[in-house]
């Protein structure tokens, strides 16, 4: 009888212990997941002041939007729990073991970032209905368009088009662009450039303010690819093998906005022209203009600054047709780079990882072993605006130093496009001169990385690809926009002129 109330006093006690942890647990929960627990944490001052400003908090409806609300999927869930746990876990690790001027702030206001700290499953949580009172008519397309997708699986998120609700930012935009674009330059050229040597020349475009600094690149033969034994190298940067390449010209720095709204203001087209007229059109010999892009959705510099900075989020075909325009306003032949010529440009007669001093590993290691003894970073903040010097934005061209060919920005800032086609196997044994790439493909290719990537993604060798209809995934447009990508801010380009025939380049 005895032991029998024992075991029974056990169990009670057991239970009061299991009730007074779940409902300790249930409090610390709740504790720790209000506004003010975060902001006892956040080294950010403008993160409290931004929010206040937001509709989640400052709305029409008076309702104020806890932190935890939209940072961790809906309470009563165990993701909850383990967002939070996780979250937490790392976010008290960065604030005992790094100063507030090693967080990149800037980069945490971008999409990227705020796709994997915010969950669609919250916001869905708190906007049962899509189509409230007020709602424009643009949104109603918009929110049809993300239900058709939702049916699909697809990860379009709410936050991929309301970046600015949970935070205010001053400039964010959505709608459409009207009329011309403003350019920073008040002259007018008249002509374009004389050139009549092999050297380094300005193209002034006529009959706008802008001009392109081109840089003279002697041919030679180089060995392209990366080495087996390349650190961080990929399977498709192989193998190595020899190309010979011709004489060129090429950009100095990436096309900027200045130059791209030269051609935008002068070509600009209303309607929807079907992508295949436009095509045949541009590819004729006998037509003496192009049709150029429809006005953007917002603004596509996303608020980082226009003038000299690179031109962002236009399509591999919006920037072909910019070249075919440019190639009509100076009566040279101006094109995308090749994937060998852009790899030529940037190695610069060097056949190391970087065109500068550097091991991927060490200097992108995330290890214990990298943070005790961190890699010097000075050359590649010297050379290449990425993730570890870009603020989380583009920069202006003179952010960085020139390589040895005196070409900025061949590495980092944005990925730039090349004419090819992408194959992963594009490459083969022997030597090639003049390599144009796979006749055929659904990707093209894209080089050099941009300000958001880590230095692994920068070499010289490394190769990535455009992803179509993951750059367009939330452009409720039908037909999609074939000028303009939804999904992608850290893509632009360079341009290539070829030599004229009556230039000597020996």
């Amino acid at each position: 009888m005895k032991s029998r109330n024992t075991v029974w006093f056990l169990v009670i006690c057991g239970l009061i212990f299991v009730a007074a942890c779940a409902v300790g647990f249930s409090y610390m929960m709740d504790r720790t997941s209000t506004s003010s627990y975060c902001m006892s944490c956040h080294d950010h001052e403008d993160a409290d002041a931004a929010w206040r400003q937001s509709v989640h908090y400052n709305g029409s409806t008076g309702t104020v939007t806890e932190c935890a609300a939209c940072h961790l999927p809906p309470s009563g869930t165990f993701a909850h729990i383990a967002r939070k746990m996780q979250f937490g876990a790392g976010h008290m690790w960065s604030h005992l073991t790094k100063d507030k001027e090693d967080f990149d702030w800037e980069g945490m206001k971008e999409l990227e970032h705020a796709r994997k700290t915010v969950f669609n499953a919250s916001c869905e949580a708190c906007h049962n209905n899509l189509y409230p009172q007020g709602v424009t008519d643009e949104g109603i397309t918009a929110h049809l368009y993300y239900e058709d997708k939702k049916k699909s699986n697809s990860d379009l998120q709410c936050i991929s088009c309301h970046l600015d609700a949970g935070h205010y930012m001053p400039g964010y935009q959505h709608g459409q662009v009207t009329g011309k674009m403003a350019v920073s330059s008040g002259v007018r050229y008249e002509k374009p450039a004389e050139v009549e040597s092999f050297a380094d020349f300005t193209e002034t475009i006529p009959g706008t303010g802008a001009a392109i600094d081109m840089v003279a690149i002697p041919g030679g033969t180089f060995a392209m690819g990366s080495p087996e034994n390349e650190p961080c190298r990929r399977e498709d940067e192989g193998p190595v093998h020899q190309v010979t390449l011709s004489p060129f010209f090429m950009g100095k720095d990436e096309v900027t906005w200045d130059q791209f709204w030269a051609f935008y203001n002068e070509t600009m087209s209303e309607g929807r022209t079907p992508p295949a007229v436009i095509y045949a059109n541009n590819s004729r010999p006998d037509i003496d203009a192009v049709s150029g892009p429809t006005p953007p959705f917002g603004y596509p510099d996303h608020g980082w600054g226009m003038g000299s900075r690179p031109a962002i989020t236009m399509t591999h075909y919006c920037a072909e047709t910019f070249c075919q325009w440019l190639s009509l306003k100076t009566g040279r032949k101006y094109r995308l780079p090749t994937e060998a010529e852009w790899e030529y440009a940037a190695r610069a007669g060097t056949e190391t990882p970087y065109f500068f001093e550097g091991n991927p590993a060490k200097l992108g290691g995330k290890g214990l072993f990298n943070r005790i003894f961190p890699a010097s970073k000075d050359s590649l903040v010297r050379y290449a605006v990425s993730g570890d010097s870009s603020g989380g934005r583009t920069q202006e061209p003179d952010a960085v130093q020139p390589n040895p060919f005196g070409l900025r920005n061949m590495l980092g800032n944005v990925m730039e496009y090349c004419s090819d086609k992408y194959s992963p196997d594009a490459y083969g044994e022997g030597s090639v001169t003049n390599p144009t790439g796979p006749a055929e493909g659904d990707e093209y290719v894209v080089r050099g990385g941009c300000f958001s990537d880590s230095p692994q993604e920068l070499r010289c060798a490394a190769r990535s690809h455009t992803r179509h209809d993951a750059w367009l995934l939330t452009d409720p447009q039908s037909p999609k926009s074939i000028w303009w990508y939804s999904d992608v801010v850290g893509i632009g380009f360079r341009v290539v002129c070829e030599v004229p025939e009556n230039i000597k380049t020996e």
